[in-house]
């Protein structure tokens, strides 16, 4: 099994080898030029805040809830 797992992980260390043949990327460069990436970085910029605003606040509502659950177990 261990031979396995090593030839897997060769191989994959193999195929990511190759997969960066040191081709130059052009749509970066394309999307610079129209403007267009500053559309994908603010895009990605609200997605990413909005995710972290929702995580923040369960985060806080489940403070909460805790506090609540602990509050009645010391009641009983």
């Amino acid at each position: 099994m261990k031979k396995l797992i090593l030839l897997a992980a060769i191989l994959f260390c193999f195929l990511a080898a190759n997969a960066q043949n040191g081709q130059d990327v052009t749509m970066g460069d394309v999307m610079r030029s129209e403007g267009k990436i500053y559309v994908v970085v603010v895009t990605m910029v609200i997605v990413f805040a909005g995710l972290a605003i929702y995580l923040f606040s369960m985060d806080r509502r489940l403070k909460k809830i805790e506090k609540e659950n602990n509050e009645t177990k010391h009641l009983l």
